[in-house]
């Protein structure tokens, strides 16, 4: 009897121990999903590598990415930036594995604004793979993001 108690004991614990690892892989993994989800805040380093390369070709438009993107050209204190920073939270989620959405800080990498001529922010790259961005300036509702994304990212 008291075998089979404490082989029910060990059952109940291994049991315990299987779940809770369960739970922190579920937990892990949806992690690593919202943060994929998210707008992607670049250095010069990452843009340098990811986005195009202005110190090697400072005069041609070359997109190094698979996807296409949007790169927001933003400042913290910038109250319109503040405004569509939701709305490419929400696009990052709705379009996710479909584009980029990168957000440059211009005070924090003023290189990058300076190259591409950046005078007001916020101001919004929208880039395909193939062929030069397309730039809005201005805060923009939700519909017309969408619309450049449909008319310029991911025309077929």
């Amino acid at each position: 009897m008291k075998k089979l108690i404490f082989a029910s004991l060990m059952l109940v614990v291994l049991f315990t121990a299987c779940t809770e690892k369960k739970q922190e892989s579920k937990t892990e993994e949806k992690q690593q999903t919202e943060k994929k989800m998210e707008p992607i805040h670049l250095t010069k380093a990452e843009f340098l590598s990811k986005v195009a390369n202005f110190q090697t070709n400072p005069t041609e438009w070359k997109y190094l990415g698979d996807k296409p993107c949007i790169i927001d050209f933003y400042a913290t204190w910038c109250g319109p930036c503040k405004t569509i920073a939701p709305i490419l939270e929400d696009l990052a989620k709705e379009y996710d594995g479909k584009i980029y959405i990168y957000k440059v800080d211009v005070d924090a990498e003023p290189e990058i604004a300076a190259a591409y001529g950046i005078q007001s922010i916020p101001t919004i790259f929208f880039c395909p793979v193939n062929g030069s961005p397309q730039m809005a300036q201005g805060a923009m509702p939700k519909e017309s993001f969408q619309k450049m994304i449909t008319d310029v990212l991911l025309k077929k």
